[in-house]
């Protein structure tokens, strides 16, 4: 009998995917848990739709708890429930910091447990059991020996390297990243700005109108797009870079500051998603606004010109990526969920 179903319905890796694996690889250390879908980097090989459907049939002291994070999933797991009348839980994870739409809510509202992964998350969504945010895997994401050789080992030029993480789109800030770089690029001649992620056919324009700024500027050397990352090989980059810089317009929660805190790199954010969670007030990573007129630019440019400064603020990214957002930490409190469903009659 398999306790714990984790469905992945997206081929793409996903920041979703990327908390459901860290959570899964934890979860697996004491239960029985298995991947339905596609595949997750470090996780047992998944299994088919029909084989989850399958193993849940199978009669045990306890039922089997299908743990879904998207629409296409939640609609799976509740044909698995209500239609094959199958004696299953759905628990479902909400990040969304904003009302869904008619029919999510209505899916969200069929659910067994709802965990929110911030306070503001659960305000939108109903039937929530517990809060508990994603964490990071600090095994997989730690700090350089020494930053400088790390970065040489990425082959990208400069002597540092500064980096936002993401699909290439207005929502996620993509352009103001990227305004941001040609503003500070001059100031800092031996940093290199990477843009890590790929955008969808539908912002194509979006991106090659960034592509054109760039090259007025005649900075294309020096911002470059190195699409998406392999999550094998981001850790390796993530540990040579001198900050992680994360502009949205809107996030639900963000991973990219905390597996850059994970790896001994301070962070500077917009206001959005759990970010202000993150930076400690300062500690770990520092909240922008960009309205004012001392600009990200200048944020960074500050940081990067007061070693003592930054070092002070990677070792207390890494402490609290260790204390407060572990994934460790993260799947005990979802486990706790688990565990409360189970106990019910």
């Amino acid at each position: 009998m398999t306790d714990v179903i984790v469905t992945n319905f997206n081929r793409n890796f996903t920041g979703v995917s990327a908390t459901a694996a860290g959570v899964l690889r934890a979860q697996a250390q004491g239960l029985d848990v298995a991947l339905c879908g596609y595949p997750l980097p470090g996780c047992p090989a998944p299994i088919t739709l029909r084989e989850a459907r399958a193993a849940s049939r199978t009669p045990s002291e306890r039922f089997t708890i299908w743990h879904v994070r998207r629409n296409t999933e939640m609609r799976a797991a509740l044909w698995a429930r209500d239609v094959l009348r199958l004696p299953i839980k759905i628990v479902f994870t909400s990040a969304a910091q904003r009302r869904h739409s008619a029919f999510p809510r209505w899916l969200i509202s069929r659910m067994d447990a709802v965990i929110a992964t911030s306070v503001a998350a659960a305000s939108f969504v109903p039937h929530i059991r517990a809060v508990v945010p994603h964490g990071v895997d600090t095994e997989r994401f730690y700090p350089a020996t020494n930053r400088a050789e790390a970065w040489l080992e990425t082959e990208y030029p400069g002597r540092f390297g500064i980096a936002t993480i993401g699909r290439i789109r207005p929502e996620k800030g993509t352009d103001r990243f990227v305004e941001a770089m040609l503003h500070l690029l001059p100031m800092q001649p031996e940093a290199t700005a990477l843009v890590i992620g790929r955008a969808g056919s539908a912002d194509t324009a979006f991106l090659q109108g960034l592509k054109d700024q760039i090259v007025m500027a005649q900075l294309q050397d020096r911002i470059l797009f190195p699409g998406e990352i392999a999550p094998e090989a981001l850790p390796a980059l993530m540990r040579g870079l001198g900050a992680v810089v994360q502009l949205p317009r809107y996030e639900g929660y963000g991973m990219a500051p905390l597996e850059g805190m994970a790896s001994g790199v301070p962070f500077v954010a917009s206001d959005a998603g759990a970010y202000r969670q993150f930076s400690g007030q300062g500690r770990a990573g520092l909240i922008v606004d960009l309205d004012l007129s001392e600009g990200v630019a200048e944020t960074l440019s500050a940081l990067m010109d007061d070693p003592a400064r930054h070092a002070k603020m990677a070792r207390a990214a890494r402490a609290d990526a260790e204390t407060s957002f572990s994934v460790e930490a993260e799947a005990d409190a979802i486990n706790d969920v688990y565990d409360a469903l189970w106990s019910e009659p």
